[in-house]
């Protein structure tokens, strides 16, 4: 733990006493859904992590600290901020020096979870390598972090908006472990299923958390995806969702839209053309996930 790091009495005591903790980003607050949905939210995942017997710990940069554990207030004002910076590694050090609000991506909150002590994150779905990613080279940090940051990460695939088999390609040469959690498939964010295979399908916590503790035990640095698909009552049917991503992506095209933007630009263009339904889908996919890495997090702290 540095000096620029700070941690709420709740998730501190929690770390303190060896109690399971999980760690939730903040980008999906600042970035990935309107207000007043996103704190709504936010709230309501963080009481699913602790239904399921483990302490939330929302994570994001305020007052130029990396705050572990976010108070109401904190919570609420980081949902209504109009110009909140989106922190990865490269943004963390001018976040923190410039005392700008910032709210973590995958990349920024694994890293600031690795700080804190904490082996379990959740998020709705991890960022990769972007459509014509061999021409553009945009792959995100987060699979780069995945491959050197010990922190186990639980998701509903990578964002569906992404190449999938390149995505799966680049984990596989940096040494992450996909594990499907009750599936054989890596799942697409919207859909339960991409057709692509994970290294390992695995039915219960315990036994992904015995797979953590065999990795970092054997000095494997690197973090592990848990790949868990949405319910399938929540589920998108994929010649729906496909068209619309591809509608989607043409005009962020024609916009201009590159880098970092494209992705919250995306997500909020297919809300608009899907009538909120995948928002719905997104929430219920994010509330799935919490529950599973509660799950995962008591198992590794009983271990």
């Amino acid at each position: 733990m540095t000096a620029l790091v700070s941690t709420s009495p709740e998730v501190r005591d929690a770390l303190k006493r060896g109690a399971p903790v999980v760690a939730l980003e903040s980008t999906i607050i600042a970035h990935g859904m309107p207000y007043p949905t996103n704190v709504q939210t936010a709230r309501e995942v963080e009481d699913v992590v602790r239904r399921g017997g483990a302490v939330p710990a929302t994570i994001a940069v305020i007052d130029g600290r990396v705050q572990v554990g976010l108070s109401p207030e904190q919570l609420e004002a980081l949902g209504r901020a109009e110009h909140v910076r989106k922190v990865s590694r490269r943004d963390l050090p001018f976040v923190v020096a410039s005392g700008e609000m910032g709210a973590t991506t995958v990349a920024g909150t694994m890293i600031c979870a690795r700080l804190a002590g904490i082996p379990v994150f959740v998020t709705g779905g991890i960022g990769g390598v972007h459509r014509q990613g061999e021409v553009s080279l945009d792959v995100s940090a987060d699979l780069t972090e995945l491959a050197q940051t010990s922190v186990a990460v639980v998701c509903a695939g990578a964002k569906a908006i992404l190449d999938l088999p390149r995505t799966l390609e680049v984990l596989e040469t940096h040494g992450v472990p996909v594990i499907g959690f009750e599936t054989d498939v890596f799942p697409a964010f919207y859909t339960r299923s991409s057709g692509l295979p994970v290294d390992v399908r695995l039915d219960s916590a315990h036994d992904v958390a015995k797979v953590m503790a065999a990795k970092w035990s054997l000095g494997l640095e690197g973090g592990l995806l848990v790949a868990a698909p949405v319910p399938e009552k929540h589920a998108m049917a994929p010649e729906e969702i496909d068209v619309v991503i591809e509608q989607s992506l043409a005009e962020a095209d024609e916009k201009g839209i590159r880098g970092k933007d494209v992705t919250p630009f995306l997500l909020a263009n297919i809300v608009e053309r899907t009538g909120g339904r995948s928002l719905e889908t997104n929430i219920a996919l994010v509330k799935h996930n919490a529950e599973v890495g509660a799950a995962i997090a008591v198992a590794y702290a009983a271990l």
